[in-house]
């Protein structure tokens, strides 16, 4: 009875050696204590003779003094801590879990009834250690083993295991039972610094037993989600997935099996417009809501499922979206035949919903009753499904200075009014986005919305605005660079008689004469003007231009000190930042030092107080060109070289008018108004891009984008080998370094030109230099003196543009009866205007108007040489 009573209460330890050796060790010190206290006693009452006997009881009192005075002062402890240590004990004692205090080298001190009534003790004589309990199975074995060696590292620890069998009589019957078994370090002072192991094993067979039942539920629940006759699927804050059931995996043709959570997005399983519906619903701070919306998913083949979705979210106390969760149902059966109302109005939904222009219905106060999918995702930010069911008003979307023509719209179609013309407006958010909105009027209302008065549709036009924006600068970019180049090709006529009459009247005057002044004053000015020609030619890109391949590091570094010398005197700091391995280019070397030279000195002007300057060359590629987000501009490899100020800046309302021939805000004689025109024609004519970025007060960047040219290697090669030239052309240079220093001749020349001043005064120098000059006013004309002279001309000088028979018309003649007659044009017109249309071996000299008598010479007498 008493060892049952023992076990069952947990109210006596049935193991304590330490607490019995501690008691031990109080008794001792308190009968030194005594001792030593009688033994002072009598020394200081009686008088010894014995020096023996009173040393001996001197060191009695001396240690027995010691031990009470330490017992004071609290460094030995006496009189053990009753209090505390009957709490500790009784704690452990009343445990349920079954408590082992053993020492480092597993020795039982201490064991609470607990442990004995789990494996069956029933006195401390029959309390085995875990060792002895433990390693005859190799689950619990192996556990022990870790947890032990966790302790000799001074690390704590748990495990669980299961046994075929208890350990001892268990209130769980008969069978195999699960254990945890945990491990601690206990600094001990009874121990004599020592560190013991405590010990607790519990029997948690029970707790394991409903852990198995819950996941049993718990896997039922799920495999019942899973095929429910109901598609379900959960999203986080951004739209991901993170779970959706086998339904609607095997519906959208998913493998479950493949599925990874968070992989996919709402926006991956919806169709068409339905992703802007969905995110649509926002429900409250801190609340929820439910809506019910008829949409298509989309399958992995990219099929469509029509289907109803119970869509409901959540939101953050800060608003912010929160989870959602959705039950699918599929719609596949009820339009299968079923023609009744609920079925109609479910096809009509998603008819409505992914048409792909914006709808919405108006009431006659011009209140939005009801909208699609995409007009909720087009103005998304200005109006949202929680505005649309309070009620919100229509001409909120629109500008203010719009809102009469959209009210007045509104009131034609609430009085049931046909043809209301569409109207154009830019949204209150976004200046910068361009829509078109068509009113019609409802005629018949029904009876489920009776107060519809109007159906708006929306389109956004903004990408068509910028075309036309577009299109309308290069057609009026083109018509007056046309309109130039035609008065470019007149004026160089004019300018050549100047130049060859100046030239004539040069040669028969000397230094001395009072006229000679005046006569080189009027061929400087003529000079003059033909500059102003050629930049004219270069707006209408119609100027003649010698591309070579270049590399623009080379290039900006040639010209720096050129620039340095036109920023002298200046405030202005020139700064060139150089790009790594540029890509080589395709250009004219001259005319793209002037598109250089313009854009700096625009710069300088532009920053009279002073201010930095700076070109930088680098490379971009078809990724960083698509970022500018430049519209005309395809997404290829290019050159970009921007010179930018920090000057005064271009006003917007100037913007499009700053490469238009003449026009500058400079004062009057400090500019032509031809610099950026010449720049804009010159890029173009190279196959680049310029765009100016400004803001007034800050500073203007013009970046001039060149396409990336590939060298081929044979290409390379026979360009090491030969001098660039234009194709099929003779390269002919009136300003050639080395020229001939006699331009005499006595060869026949045949002069065809429409214009009587040009031709007159050619035949004139030409004559001078010893040339027999038959000279013919059309290319018809120039046919027929060549069948006089039965082919006896030596070189055609011919113009390009003339009546009856132009100049490559001509060419093309003549080669057919003399294939190697030498021939030589003259125009205003670059001569890739013409070359091209001439054939591939054509060959053939190039003089550019205006020119003077010594170029025209010196072009003659190559030619005759070559």
């Amino acid at each position: 009875m008493t060892k049952s009573r023992q076990a069952d209460n947990f109210s006596e330890p049935l193991v304590d050696r330490g607490g019995r050796a501690g008691t031990a060790v109080r008794i001792l010190l308190l009968a030194l204590v005594l001792i030593g206290v009688a033994a002072a006693f009598v020394v200081f009452k009686t008088s010894l003779d014995n020096e023996m006997v009173l040393g001996v009881l001197g060191v009695l009192a001396m240690v027995g003094i010691f031990f009470l005075v330490s017992s004071i002062i609290g460094f030995i402890e006496v009189m053990p801590q009753r209090q505390s240590d009957s709490l500790a004990r009784a704690f452990l004692n009343s445990h349920p879990d079954g408590s082992l205090i053993t020492d480092e080298k597993g020795r039982i001190v201490y064991a609470n009834a607990a442990y004995g009534a789990l494996t069956g003790a029933r006195k401390p004589t029959e309390v085995q250690t875990l060792e002895a309990l433990l390693s005859r199975h190799r689950e619990s074995n192996e556990a022990l083993y870790r947890l032990s060696n966790g302790l000799r590292e001074g690390r704590e620890g748990r495990e669980e295991f299961r046994l075929l069998r208890a350990l001892g009589p268990s209130p769980n019957g008969s069978g195999a039972h699960w254990y945890r078994l945990k491990a601690r370090i206990l600094q001990s002072e009874e121990s004599g610094g020592r560190p013991l192991h405590i010990w607790q094993i519990s029997d948690i067979t029970s707790e394991r037993d409903d852990q198995e039942r819950f996941f049993k539920e718990l896997q039922n629940a799920i495999d019942y989600l899973d095929h429910a006759p109901a598609g379900f699927f959960s999203a986080g804050r951004k739209g991901e997935i993170f779970y959706l059931n086998a339904t609607l995996a095997e519906w959208l043709g998913i493998d479950l099996t493949k599925f990874i959570p968070g992989s996919m997005t709402i926006g991956d399983m919806v169709a068409g417009e339905g992703l802007a519906l969905i995110q649509s619903v926002q429900a409250d701070p801190g609340l929820q809501k439910t809506v019910t919306l008829d949409l298509d998913l989309k399958k992995s083949n990219g099929q469509g499922v029509p289907v109803q979705i119970v869509h409901s979210v959540t939101s953050m106390r800060d608003g912010a979206p929160g989870e959602s969760r959705s039950i699918v149902l599929t719609r596949r059966d009820s339009t299968a035949g079923d023609q009744s109302a609920s079925a109609a109005s479910m096809r009509f939904t998603r008819f409505f919903n992914n048409t792909p222009m914006a709808i919405a219905s108006v009431d006659g106060d011009g209140r939005i009753l009801r909208t699609n999918a995409p007009f909720l995702k087009l103005f998304s930010g200005i109006v949202s499904r929680d505005d649309v069911e309070n009620g919100a008003l229509f001409e909120t979307i629109v500008q203010d200075v719009d809102k009469p023509r959209l009210q007045g719209a509104l009131a034609a179609a609430k009085d049931r009014q046909g043809d209301i013309p569409p109207l154009d407006s830019k949204t209150q958010a976004d200046d910068n986005r361009h829509f078109r909105f068509y009113v019609n009027a409802v005629i018949d209302q029904s009876d489920e919305a009776p107060e519809e008065a109007a159906i708006v549709y929306a389109v956004e036009v903004t990408e068509q605005k910028a075309l036309e924006a577009q299109m309308a600068q290069t057609q009026k970019m083109n018509a007056v660079g046309t309109l130039a180049g035609g008065i470019a090709h007149d004026f160089n006529n004019v300018l050549t008689a100047i130049l060859l009459s100046s030239d004539h009247l040069l040669l028969q005057a000397r230094p001395a004469d009072p006229g000679f002044a005046d006569l080189m004053e009027i061929k400087r000015n003529a000079n003059r003007a033909a500059v102003l020609v050629r930049q004219l030619l270069a707006f209408s890109r119609k100027q003649t231009m010698r591309p070579s391949v270049l590399n623009l590091t080379d290039v900006v570094g040639d010209l720096r000190m050129l620039v340095d010398r036109l920023l002298s005197g200046t405030n202005v700091k020139l700064d060139v930042e150089y790009g790594r391995d540029l890509w080589p280019v395709k250009t004219d070397l001259s005319q793209f030092e002037q598109v250089l030279i313009n854009l700096c000195v625009n710069a300088r002007d532009a920053m009279p107080e002073g201010g930095k300057l700076t070109v930088r060359t680098k490379n971009a590629t078809a990724a960083e060109v698509a970022a500018f987000n430049y519209s005309y501009m395809p997404h290829e490899d290019m050159v970009l070289v921007e010179v930018s100020d920090n000057g005064t800046g271009i006003a917007p309302e100037i913007m499009d008018k700053i490469f238009e021939p003449f026009f500058t805000t400079k004062e009057v004689g400090k500019g032509t108004g031809l610099g950026l025109a010449m720049v804009y024609g010159i890029v173009k004519q190279s196959g680049g891009y310029i765009q100016p970025e400004s803001e007034v007060g800050k500073g203007t960047t013009f970046r001039v984008f060149l396409p990336r040219h590939i060298v081929e290697p044979a290409i390379a090669a026979e360009a090491d080998a030969v001098t660039p030239s234009a194709d099929n052309v003779v390269a002919l240079s009136p300003t050639k370094a080395e020229q001939p220093e006699d331009l005499t001749g006595s060869a026949v020349i045949l002069l065809v030109e429409d214009e009587e001043a040009v031709r007159r005064g050619g035949k004139r120098m030409l004559e001078t230099r010893g040339y027999t000059v038959h000279e013919a006013g059309s290319g018809v004309e120039a046919l027929d003196i060549m069948d006089e002279l039965d082919g006896k001309v030596d070189i055609v000088v011919s113009d390009v543009v003339m009546p009856e028979m132009d100049g490559p018309s001509l060419l093309r003649e003549l080669r057919k009866k003399y294939p190697d007659l030498k021939f030589i044009f003259v125009s205003g017109y670059a001569e890739d205007a013409f070359a091209r249309n001439l054939p591939p071996e054509s060959k053939f000299g190039f003089l550019p108007k205006p020119f003077s008598l010594k170029q025209l010479a010196v072009v003659v007498k190559e030619t005759l040489e070559g």
